[in-house]
This record gives C-alpha cells, sequence and structure tokens, in this order.
C-alpha cells in the first residue's frame, strides 16, 4: 500500500483565504486575461464606473514565500486616464490609527502623480483646451488617486456602511478637488448579505460576498452562484481554485498567519507581564518598541516594520541605531 502524501492543504477542495493579504494581491496580479478581468470588475464595483483599460503599477510582485515579511502586499494600479488606485486588504484591527496611515498613502500617491507642468486648473474644460493648435505645450490635468482598503473589521464604530468615501471637503459639504479619495469597504456588513439572492446584490456587495466566504466550505454552492453572475468574480474564483491546488501556496498561508499570531501574542505576553517598557511613554514610543521587535525577531525591514506598527520610520531607525551590537562569538 502506498503512503498518501502529507498536505497542508485542510480538504482536497479547499480554498486559500482571499482576505490573506498575500492571497488578495495574488489573485490580481497574476498578469493573466482571468487576473485582469478580476481586477477590473473589483475597481468597477468599487467606484461605480466602467474601467475600460488599467495597468498594475511598478509595485513588489506577488510572491511565492513568505520568508521576507517586508514585502509589500498592496496593489498598484494605473487607469488609461492616469488616474492611479492603491488597493489592499486589511484582516485585522490595528491598534492605531488606520485612517491616518490611508491618508498618508493617498497622499503620497496624489505629490507622486503631480508632477511638474501639471495644470493645477480643476475646471472640465478651460481656455487651454480650446486652442487645438497648441495641444503639445497644453498642461496636463492631475489625476485623480483612491487608497482603497477592504477591511474586515468596522471602520468607524457606529457607521455600519458598506462603503465609506472620503475626499477633502470644507464645513458645508463643498468639495475641494476631488483629486484625493480615501475608501474603506466593509466586509462586516457586506458579510450579513449572505443568502441574498445573487440577482438582488450590487457588484460591491458580490465582490465582499465572494472576499468574505470562498475559502468557507459550507458556502461554496452559493459563493458558486455569485460568481456565475458576475465575470470578474468567476475569474477571481477560478484563479483562487487554481492557487489553492499548489502546496507552496497553503505554506505561505500559513507562514504569514502564524507570523501575525506569534507577534500578537508576543505583545499579549508583555502587556500581561508588565514588562512592555513603552507602556508609560505613550502610543508612539510603544509602536516604536513593537516595531524594533519586529526588526528583530522577524527579520522585517525597518519601512515594513514601522507600517505595521504604525510608528514614525525615523524614531524607529533611531531607537535600531541605540541597539547594543550583538556579543563577538
Amino acid at each position: 500500500m502506498s503512503e498518501q502524501k502529507e498536505t497542508l492543504r485542510p480538504t482536497p477542495t479547499a480554498i486559500l483565504n482571499p482576505r490573506l493579504d498575500v492571497n488578495f494581491k495574488a489573485l490580481f496580479t497574476q498578469g493573466t486575461r482571468g487576473s485582469y478581468i478580476a481586477l477590473q470588475s473589483f475597481l468597477s464595483s468599487v467606484l461605480g464606473r466602467k474601467i475600460k483599460n488599467l495597468a498594475l503599477a511598478p509595485n513588489e510582485p506577488a510572491v511565492e514565500t513568505t520568508s521576507n515579511m517586508q514585502m509589500a502586499f498592496d496593489i498598484a494600479v494605473t487607469f488609461d486616464d492616469g488616474e492611479q488606485a492603491d488597493i489592499e486588504v486589511q484582516g485585522r484591527e490595528y491598534d492605531y490609527d488606520y485612517s491616518v496611515r490611508a491618508e498618508i498613502y493617498a497622499a503620497r500617491m496624489l505629490n507622486n502623480s503631480a508632477k511638474k507642468g501639471d495644470n493645477y486648473n480643476n475646471k472640465k474644460d478651460d481656455d487651454a483646451s480650446k486652442d487645438d493648435g497648441d495641444k503639445e505645450k497644453k498642461a496636463k490635468k492631475i489625476p485623480k488617486v483612491y487608497q482603497i482598503s477592504v477591511l474586515n473589521f468596522h471602520f468607524k464604530k457606529g457607521d455600519k456602511s458598506e462603503m465609506l468615501w472620503y475626499t477633502m471637503r470644507d464645513q458645508h459639504g463643498g468639495e475641494l478637488a476631488g483629486r484625493l479619495n480615501v475608501i474603506f469597504i466593509d466586509l462586516l456588513t457586506i458579510r450579513k448579505l449572505v443568502g441574498t439572492p445573487a440577482q438582488k446584490l450590487t457588484p460591491l456587495q458580490k465582490w465582499g460576498l465572494f472576499l468574505s466566504y470562498a475559502d468557507d466550505e459550507s458556502k461554496r454552492d452559493y459563493v458558486n452562484k455569485i460568481a456565475q453572475s458576475e465575470e470578474g468574480i468567476m475569474e477571481a474564483e477560478i484563479i483562487a481554485q487554481t492557487m489553492s491546488e499548489e502546496e507552496a501556496n497553503w505554506w505561505r498561508q500559513n507562514s504569514r498567519q502564524k507570523f501575525w499570531e506569534d507577534y500578537y501574542a508576543d505583545r499579549a505576553a508583555a502587556v500581561e507581564k508588565g514588562i512592555e517598557q513603552g507602556m508609560q511613554q505613550g502610543a508612539q514610543q510603544k509602536a516604536i518598541e513593537d516595531a524594533v521587535m519586529i526588526v528583530k525577531k522577524y527579520k522585517a525591514t525597518p519601512e515594513a516594520a514601522a507600517q505595521d506598527a504604525g510608528a514614525p520610520l525615523d524614531k524607529v531607525l533611531e531607537a535600531l541605531a541605540a541597539q547594543p551590537a550583538p556579543a563577538q562569538a
């Protein structure tokens, strides 16, 4: 009798968790037609308009291993009209203000997209655009940017909206230029719609339910019906099934999950024992120490550790520089 090969896949039909950042990114960054259609469909469901053409912007590629936990798992996209989007999923709520992080990401995108010579005039039609004979000299208008976060928690405790869309507005609600957009999608709220017939769901609700239940075998038939009603989700489901057949992807998922489990377990133990030195120095100092711990224990880069802990990078670098050098053997 031949021995059965050991596998990390729980069952022969189990699907990887699409709410895990590494898997979420992999769905949309395969470089295939199916992955392109899935990304196009997802963005259309969020922005409420048809996305004709888009391209993945330079960013960290979808990884085959999580031995380097400092890899970036957001998705950078540029539309054919120059607009940009940064997409990421957050599976757990952090103890820092996530809105600050999202706003900074959006501001960085807007700053990077505003090149010298761009037209700051926000009017749809200006005098320069009427001069067809001087097109090469016309200044290009600055495109909009979107920071899109798919959250597996409520961003605002008192607001259970499926999506929150922030722009810069005055005290009377008047929009400024509309160039900077921060969008939060609440999976917990959308999850309450489970069981609703696919034909009664919006595209955003379909995507939220797919991401929420694609890995739940008890909801497999329901998720399949949703996928059959939306081409982009169908392509995402096919990609998820294909990815789930690879043993390396289960190792990658387990490693990523263990990383965060160990990280939060270490923090909880430190708080319980009263040995976390930064507890009385305020939230920022605690975040700095958390970042230093991530760098030392998990070999992450200072940049990634600062981001994960919600700490100022310059302070993290100072703290690391102050660490004693390892003893020579």
